[in-house]
């Protein structure tokens, strides 16, 4: 059989490679003939930067910044030529993803998008002319006022005093924001940023009531996350003219989108579209039997723009079986049979803690898509059966 394997990775545990080859292993411990293709697809979060960058021969650049809790740590970006234009592309989650910030120290109210404006910073001044930024797997909800004030934006408060924002805690306390020292080459080069489509800023879908309780805020500091980022929407319309508050891609990374357009003029993509001019899956698919693919949880958001809806969609194209396999399988998961994926399953075997989980992860991954294999087999075999008899 030709299958292809087209996975997302599990966030804090495996990355998309690590997912991918070892779906191949488990699928090829059933039949070692099997043809089985990887094609490991980022949506924005870990690993966009490293992937894309490959796979455009590009150089990946170290760099240190300031990390999601305000601390200095290692990060990197790529850069690499499209047809002549030199590109930066910067990963969100390597600077100021969930994943760089401690358990312990889970609080949105006080983590910063800071290093990614540093890191645009580093960009420019390497020579790039342009910006790609992936915005996923974010640990942070500070609508972007970290990233502009490492940009030059200045922050005051009611008395005139000058402030440094630590998180989206603090953006209450804005009285005005200055513009007038913004980096001078910020809006002359293009900026385009991967994102959710379907995250907004503010309102009761918006990015601090669906992503706060998992970046670690209580119920109250929910609310305030909420409020502060409607009234940094109102400080940052002086700038922009777009609709920051209910405009697709706002809510991206904790409102980075609605900071990028503000601040530095960048236009959002749908993060599958964007991703989709350097990974090609179309002709894959086309030309397989069986299409696996993954992600680390499994549930009612993933048919809004997440990998295995994604690839289940174009699957549906060309009437290609889909399989997913996932970490965890969370609330509703059933509404993902309607976008095209058409078995899953978690790969996790009995009770286990976190610990275990994310160690175990590629062992059990292996397992599961043996399992599935061995299960597809079986029904070769009856399709088999059932045609001989009917003969």
């Amino acid at each position: 059989m030709k299958i292809v394997v087209i996975p997302s990775g599990f966030k804090e545990s495996l990355s998309v490679e690590e997912v991918g080859y070892s779906i191949a292993h488990g699928i090829q411990k059933v039949d070692p003939s099997h043809d089985v293709t990887v094609i490991p697809m980022v949506d924005g979060g870990e690993g966009f930067a490293k992937t894309i960058t490959k796979l455009k021969s590009g150089e990946i650049i170290n760099h240190r910044v300031t990390g999601p809790i305000g601390e200095k740590i290692n990060s990197f970006y790529g850069m690499f030529y499209e047809q002549g234009v030199k590109t930066a592309v910067i990963e969100m989650a390597a600077i100021a993803g969930l994943k760089n910030v401690p358990k312990h120290l889970r609080n949105p109210l006080k983590t910063t998008t800071y290093g990614v404006g540093e890191m645009m910073l580093k960009a420019l001044d390497d020579g790039a002319e342009r910006i790609l930024i992936g915005c996923g797997d974010s640990g942070t909800n500070d609508g972007g006022i970290g990233m502009a004030q490492a940009l030059g934006v200045r922050c005051y408060d009611e008395t005139g005093r000058e402030i440094y924002i630590e998180g989206g805690g603090d953006i209450h306390r804005i009285q005005s924001i200055d513009f007038s020292g913004l980096n001078d080459n910020i809006k002359r080069i293009p900026i385009d940023a991967a994102v959710n489509w379907k995250n907004v800023l503010c309102g009761e879908r918006g990015v601090a009531r669906v992503f706060g309780p998992q970046k670690g805020a209580t119920p109250e500091q929910v609310e305030l996350l909420a409020n502060n980022l409607e009234y940094l929407s109102e400080l940052y319309h002086d700038v922009s003219t777009e609709d920051l508050k209910y405009g697709q891609g706002t809510g991206a990374s904790g409102g980075l989108g609605a900071g990028l357009i503000a601040v530095c003029g960048a236009k959002l993509h749908p993060r599958f579209e964007i991703i989709m001019k350097y990974i090609q899956i179309s002709d894959a698919i086309q030309n397989t039997d069986l299409v696996f693919t993954a992600e680390g949880c499994l549930d009612y958001q993933t048919p809004h723009g997440k990998i295995p809806s994604e690839v289940a969609r174009i699957a549906k194209l060309y009437h290609k079986p889909v399989i997913a396999l996932a970490g965890t399988i969370g609330k509703d998961a059933k509404i993902n049979y309607d976008t095209g994926i058409d078995a899953f399953s978690s790969i996790i075997p009995q009770p286990a803690t976190l610990e275990d989980s994310i160690s175990d992860a590629s062992k059990w991954l292996k397992n599961c898509a043996e399992n599935a294999m061995r299960k597809v087999m079986i029904g070769i075999l009856i399709a088999k059966a059932m045609k001989t008899h009917a003969g």
